[in-house]
């Protein structure tokens, strides 16, 4: 069976301009990243700002497993059935950090025969978007220091810097270190820290600016750090914010590519779901319902985060509204949630069936309580036997879902037909009626716990006194209106990843939370989850190479 990355790198590409074509887009409109990539210019959005929007499909899944669940192939394999069905659609993606890439995943580009290329660009370096926010980040903790060094005019207390460096890469090793060693001209001691760069503000500011001017306005708001007197100092204040858009410049473009069926796909932004709010950027997403009929984008990992704040954060913001949505799961997670050994998954198991798709029931109910349609899809294992999928068919549609299985992985879009039928029949036959989960009028520990309760299932919500008193301090600022992003793990509803299933009446523990002023947003930081990852015992940095002849090996 051929690899992910050995079925991308016999793809034969089409030049991106081709790619471009097909959704109106002429090369005067692009700025080429060589032949199979591009950047989308302003000029592009001045001229198809009126359009007429499309439909949007968000693309979510259950908690993710060991045994696999496909959410971003099952994304790309829906566009290319689109495509095959004669449909004007786009997929809009977020961009992969180089951190799982050589730590666990691997790589992040759909996978066999659905797949975004240039595969190995995609997943390594692409256009330099996250070069440049790791380096628009880092320029104002090198500002902060600065200033603080040339005789703090600002007063910042030094014990009250919230601001931390990053870096695109899984290292433990920097979450906690001291700087200013050395002689007095190396700058003022203190503790610091580092975050990758998917979880840095700047990220998430990116990929929630509407423009130029929005993105500086939100630059401006970042609050850094308060002073002796307990008052924020912002960005602003450190002057900062020109230099940073102008690193920021190109950034801010969406990158054009396309799928192995030579289907357009929009990529670009790429916070995580766990520990930021997991979506591609809203000038992404806006960009593409204007040039096409059917818009397809995914948000990170389970339905639990990545749609939560989907539909919470980036749809408030935004003002976008989804028509549908489609939750991918598969007949080997489901049982695995049922308490079945990954060796064993390829047996027939009906009854650990039956006890993981509680997991599945889960978040087909929380994402009704969006009022948006919902159509979960299998996708299809050869290991799957007929009286699972006849079960999880019924199960699904006896909860007021609709089903459609999936063969993407292996047959590309034509694997993906049924679903992409299913999707527009429920796009012609069902209404969207969306609203957020929760008001903005709700105080922040309200919206926490509305989260927790209605989305996680939990009974209760506690607060760390530190996570308390920072709550406190962040209302007192006037920030109590934002939206919630909350910082869980990935494996679980609850927020301790060894519970899986469908897990009731929990604690959730709150031990942290801040304000990104910039982003407009609350962080609530819950468990043990870590904004900076460590490489695993055996990281998949290991299996990389290049050959003599500039041919990877071993991404993916």
């Amino acid at each position: 069976m051929k690899t992910d990355i050995e079925i991308a790198q016999e793809a034969v590409m089409k030049p991106v301009k081709e790619v471009a074509a097909q959704l109106g887009i002429t090369e005067e409109e692009l700025d080429f990243y060589g032949k199979y990539k591009a950047k989308l210019t302003d000029e592009l959005w001045e001229r198809v700002k009126n359009n007429p929007d499309g439909r949007l499909v968000l693309v979510t899944a259950i908690n993710p497993t060991p045994a696999g669940e496909g959410k971003t192939t099952t994304t790309v394999g829906l566009g290319q059935a689109f495509g095959k069905l004669g449909k004007k659609a786009v997929i809009a993606l977020r961009e992969p950090s180089l951190g799982p890439c050589f730590g666990i995943k691997g790589g992040a580009a759909g996978g066999g025969y659905a797949q975004v290329v240039p595969m190995e660009d995609l997943n390594l370096h692409f256009t330099g978007d996250f070069h440049a926010i790791t380096s628009a980040n880092n320029l104002l903790a090198a500002m902060l220091d600065n200033h603080i060094q040339q005789g703090n005019a600002l007063r910042i207390d030094t014990k009250q810097i919230i601001w931390k460096r990053c870096l695109d890469m899984n290292d433990r090793a920097l979450r906690n270190i001291v700087i200013g060693m050395g002689k007095k001209a190396d700058g003022v001691v203190r503790e610091d820290h580092f975050i990758i760069t998917v979880a840095s503000e700047i990220m998430a500011i990116l990929c929630l600016a509407e423009n130029m001017n929005d993105l500086k306005a939100r630059l401006g708001r970042i609050i850094v750090a308060y002073d002796i007197d307990g008052n924020p100092v912002t960005a602003e204040q450190l002057k900062a914010v020109g230099a940073m858009a102008a690193l920021l410049k190109d950034a801010l473009r969406p990158n054009l590519i396309q799928t192995l069926e030579h289907t357009p796909a929009i990529v670009h932004g790429g916070p995580f779901a766990n520990i930021a709010h997991g979506c591609n950027s809203v000038r992404a997403t806006k960009t593409a319902l204007k040039l096409a009929d059917y818009v397809i984008t995914e948000a990170g990992f389970g339905a639990d985060l990545g749609a939560e704040k989907f539909l919470d954060i980036k749809c408030r913001m935004a003002g976008l509204k989804p028509d549908a949505v489609v939750l991918v799961a598969t007949v080997r997670a489901l049982k695995y949630n049922g308490g079945v050994a990954k060796t064993e998954l390829a047996e027939e198991n009906v009854e650990a069936l039956k006890k993981g798709i509680v997991n599945l029931e889960k978040h087909i109910e929380n994402l009704q309580k969006y009022k948006v349609p919902v159509v979960v899809t299998l996708n299809r294992f050869v290991t799957d036997s007929a009286a699972e999928l006849a079960y999880v068919k019924e199960f699904c549609e006896s909860r007021g879902a609709e089903f459609a299985l999936s063969d993407v992985w292996e047959h590309g879009g034509e694997g993906g037909i049924e679903l992409a039928n299913k999707v527009l029949e429920t796009l012609e036959t069902k209404e969207s009626r969306f609203e957020p989960l929760y008001a903005d009028e709700l105080s922040i520990c309200e919206k926490i716990e509305t989260i927790a309760k209605e989305i996680y299932g939990a009974g209760s919500v506690t607060y760390d006194p530190a996570a308390k008193k920072a709550i406190a301090k962040i209302e007192a600022m006037g920030f109590g209106n934002v939206p919630v992003c909350m910082a869980k793990n990935q494996y679980s509803l609850s927020d301790d990843q060894t519970k899986l299933g469908r897990p009731e009446g929990f604690t959730v523990n709150i031990r942290e939370a801040y304000i990104s002023a910039g982003a407009g947003f609350v962080v609530a930081i819950t468990g043990t989850i870590m904004t900076m990852p460590g490489l695993p015992k055996t990281p998949a940095a290991e299996r990389i190479d290049v050959g003599e002849d500039g041919k990877i090996t071993g991404l993916f």
